[in-house]
């Protein structure tokens, strides 16, 4: 009976290798496969065209200036690092830098706190739900310089009169004229704006969270503000990573807010990176060396996004 048994294991073998594909079978079935149509060919290249050129040549070309006193115009000529030796000790770069991080900080923790909070609401069972919803977003869908020009009027006319009327000394001027809170008002406009979309994204997020797991919390106790911290923000952690990474990296950015308020002023208070970049780049001569400084600041963006990414994550996974 072994012998038979063996027998039958040698034919299986026999039959499966007559039957086995061979190599070059398989390289010419891998190779259909993998074979790329025309079609795709015709949609891709067009693209990889308009992309190197219009944004890999043009950043390329930047990088190579910024080793040189380019001034926008004219002739140039090779001057190594002084461009990017210079920024360390300019301490106009230095303050717009401090303006931007003190209002991309304040900002995404502002956002961020209030979306959430209005999140919750809008996800409850409210009356006229939906409606409240679409109120809530029409912020976003308005022009950026014409809510920083709206803005602006309240903090030049309106806001100094309660102001005035309240007795209150710091508010019986305009915001945008006082060096030291002028920031306030951008930051302010800026969160009134953002809080839109991120509010939106919050919404979805709250979405996903099926109804049952409350209804087992609630059996277990859970309510309030134990509820939100145990079971509703850990899983909408997802969520919140993409608005803290996109919120910290939109209010890095800021400029129109700046060019609509104060135009960097009061003295060079509110002068935010991307403003000096333009005013002093495209406007000032400065061509070479602020396009130094948008590649550091190129480069510190992309290593601080990172760095979120990678932490947050981390979180979401605990």
């Amino acid at each position: 009976m072994m012998s038979a048994h063996v027998t039958e294991e040698s034919r299986a073998v026999e039959r499966w290798e007559r039957h086995r594909p061979s190599h070059a079978d398989s390289q010419l079935a891998s190779g259909k496969s993998h074979r790329i149509e025309g079609a795709y060919l015709w949609m891709l290249i067009p693209a990889v065209v308009l992309f190197t050129g219009l944004i890999m040549v043009p950043l390329c070309q930047g990088i190579f200036y910024t080793f040189t006193n380019y001034h926008g115009y004219g002739n140039w000529n090779f001057i190594g690092l002084r461009n990017y030796e210079a920024l360390f000790s300019d301490e106009i770069i230095w303050q717009s830098y401090k303006f931007t991080f003190t209002y991309a900080i304040t900002g995404t923790i502002a956002v961020n706190v209030i979306s959430l909070f209005l999140a919750l609401l809008l996800n409850a069972r409210i009356a006229a739900r939906n409606a409240w919803r679409g109120l809530f977003f029409v912020p976003y869908l308005l022009p950026v310089l014409i809510i920083a020009y709206i803005f602006s009027y309240l903090f030049t006319n309106n806001l100094p009169a309660i102001g005035a009327a309240l007795g209150i000394d710091w508010l019986s001027t305009s915001l945008l004229a006082n060096e030291r809170l002028a920031w306030v008002a951008i930051v302010v406009v800026g969160v009134w704006q953002a809080v839109a979309f991120n509010t939106l994204i919050y919404l979805a997020g709250l979405q996903t969270v099926p109804a049952e797991v409350y209804e087992a919390a609630s059996v277990d106790g859970a309510v309030g503000w134990r509820k939100f911290s145990r079971i509703t923000f850990p899983l909408i952690m997802p969520f919140f990573t993409i608005n803290v990474i996109l919120s910290f990296k939109n209010f890095l950015g800021v400029f129109d807010q700046v060019v609509a308020m104060t135009n960097g002023g009061p003295g060079t208070s509110t002068q935010s990176i991307a403003f000096l970049i333009f005013s002093n780049g495209f406007k000032g001569g400065e061509y070479a060396y602020q396009t130094a400084n948008g590649v550091i600041y190129f480069l510190i963006v992309l290593v601080l996004s990172f760095i979120q990414l990678r932490f947050l994550q981390s979180k979401e996974r605990v």
